[in-house]
């Protein structure tokens, strides 16, 4: 069995890391700067008007992708601990890392599960208003488009979604491979016929 290239534990973990950084570091800046959550207009900063309107808005999450399961973060934060372990796994002990793509997109999810799972354990140090820690994911990128509201996310959801498309991208590949594969085995494997009505007596 084929060893794993060194370069890929690098690749992944620079990529983690750097992803974890970003992600918690803009986090950081833009709620230090905005702050004053749930303040209408006190914790907005509009960059782009019009009909697509960009705008850093600091929100907690305390769901999932796109506030999927309100109110459930200890879940999502359980299944972001399963997801740390199970790319690990994946990568190392069933070699995947043998892949620079599956590297390189489950460093992008790794990255973005430990970003959120940073601040659904609370880390950020944020407080409600009876001083109770904050238990949810820090949002604050805002696209309008017209009338409709993409839901507020963060680099963190960017890292993810982009992993997981990667992953689907592979996903098709090795089955358009697959099946290229099963074609050429079957076409090689037919052997010629012996048609006597085809045979010439002399």
């Amino acid at each position: 069995m084929s060893q794993i290239p060194r370069n890929r534990y690098v690749t992944f973990f620079l990529i983690a890391l750097l992803g974890l950084a970003i992600d918690l570091g803009s986090k950081d800046a833009i709620f230090a700067r905005l702050g004053a959550i749930g303040v209408p207009g006190a914790n907005v900063y509009e960059f782009v008007g019009g009909w697509m309107t960009f705008r850093l808005f600091t929100s907690i999450n305390h769901g999932a992708l796109w506030g999927i399961g309100q109110g459930m973060t200890w879940l999502f934060a359980l299944l972001s601990v399963v997801a740390v372990g199970g790319v690990v796994t994946w990568l190392f002990v069933f070699r995947a890392a043998k892949s620079l793509w599956l590297t390189v997109a489950l460093a992008l999810i790794m990255g973005g599960t430990l970003g959120n799972l940073y601040d659904r354990a609370g880390l950020h140090g944020l407080v409600e208003a009876d001083g109770s820690p904050v238990f949810g994911v820090r949002d604050f990128l805002l696209f309008t488009f017209g009338n409709f509201h993409w839901p507020v996310f963060n680099f963190a959801d960017v890292f993810l979604v982009t992993g997981a498309i990667m992953l689907g991208i592979q996903s098709v590949r090795t089955e358009a491979a697959e099946k290229s594969a099963k074609s050429a085995a079957s076409t090689a494997n037919v052997e010629p016929r012996n048609d006597p009505s085809a045979r010439v007596v002399a």
